[in-house]
């Protein structure tokens, strides 16, 4: 028990009396040293539970702290558990009233108790109160605007991972998320390789830029914010650094004699950013890569992932074959590439990029032979 008080026969007497007798509309009780007692019974002078919360008003004290058990119907579970705890009540009977109130359900049986209420003023028992009570019940608590972009990143995060090879990938139940208008156009032109070779977008604020692009927060579409050309060396300063962007910018260089002009994907965020504004770009960045690849058939540069032990891996701690297949599809989207992610535009640097194309030169090391053990 959470206060160390338990229920008295006594009022476990006057709960089974007030269960097997419908006149009864319910009881008062309080605690006693240690020991939960019944205090009032409250009689039934009417069919409406609303008409009989009149008679419990005489009965409550603005300063002293019971619990209330009533009838809402002839249910089985057709009673609510009701602490009352007045706001002029001394510091120490709060807290011991408070902390006690799931005892007094438990100990009188949870599966007869429909809900439980906390309430701190006598009006919250009267008919209005409970009226308003009722009417909150259908109404769901309101979200900060904190929560409410959190909850849209979630059903976005979860749209994401779905997938469904639709040309609008689906930003929680709101709005849509797609590439349309100019920045369609402008990406089919940089897919062909003719034209600027960047491009930005917003989110309708997301911005098309170099063909850049971006989100628009309100409408949650993505729209064109610019195009341009440019050099790896010149890429910082073509990104905007006052908001976030997806860039699509296609990199062409030599490797090892031979031309190459891969796409690349860039997600920047500049620290200035508001919190929606972060939240939206992140939870979409993967609805924009496969909105690019399976509606428009843009190809982005991709480096091979190693063999991964994933599936093996999940089928031994209880995954079926399919679903631990799926995770793993999941694990190697996320590391395909060449993708940057950059909080400023300064971060992505002509050498970052090249070292993503630069083939690795695997370092042998030879066998190093252990000291033999003795003195020092």
């Amino acid at each position: 028990m959470q206060s160390g008080i338990t229920a008295s026969q006594e009022l476990h007497s006057a709960f089974n009396s007030l269960v097997s007798t419908p006149s009864q509309r319910g009881l008062l009780a309080s605690i006693q040293g240690e020991t939960l007692v019944p205090k009032e019974t409250i009689p039934s002078k009417s069919p409406s539970f609303l008409d009989d919360l009149a008679l419990l008003s005489p009965l409550i004290l603005p300063a002293v702290p019971s619990y209330i058990v009533l009838r809402l119907d002839t249910a089985p579970d057709g009673f609510v558990a009701i602490t009352y705890v007045p706001d002029a009540a001394p510091v120490r009977q709060k807290m011991l009233f408070a902390s006690t109130r799931l005892t007094l359900v438990r100990e009188l049986g949870t599966e007869r108790f429909r809900e439980t209420l906390l309430v701190t003023e006598k009006r919250e028992l009267e008919r209005e109160g409970w009226e308003r009570h009722e009417r909150s019940k259908g109404v769901a608590a309101p979200l900060t605007e904190e929560e409410e972009v959190l909850k849209g990143v979630k059903d976005a995060e979860a749209e994401a991972r779905g997938g469904t090879g639709s040309k609008r990938a689906q930003f929680g139940t709101r709005a849509s998320l797609g590439i349309e208008g100019e920045a369609r156009r402008t990406l089919e032109v940089l897919g062909e390789g003719s034209g600027d070779n960047l491009v930005q977008l917003r989110k309708e604020n997301v911005r098309l830029l170099m063909r850049q692009q971006k989100i628009n927060v309100q409408s949650e579409v993505l729209e064109f914010a610019g195009t341009s050309s440019t050099s790896a060396e010149g890429l910082a300063t073509s990104l905007s650094d006052t908001e976030p962007r997806f860039s699509f910018f296609r990199y062409t260089h030599d490797l090892e004699g031979t031309p190459q002009s891969p796409l690349i994907f860039i997600y920047t965020c500049p620290p200035g950013s508001k919190i929606r504004e972060r939240m939206l770009y992140a939870s979409s960045k993967l609805g924009v890569i496969r909105a690019a690849e399976e509606d428009l058939g843009l190809e982005f540069a991709k480096k091979v992932p190693p063999p991964h032990p994933f599936p093996h891996c999940l089928s031994t701690i209880g995954f079926e074959k399919e679903e631990a297949a799926r995770y793993t599809h999941l694990l190697i989207q996320e590391i395909r590439g060449p993708q940057f992610e950059a909080s400023s535009p300064s971060e992505i640097t002509p050498s970052m990029i090249e070292e993503e194309f630069r083939p690795k030169q695997e370092q042998k090391q030879g066998f190093s032979r252990p000291k033999r053990p003795g003195k020092r």
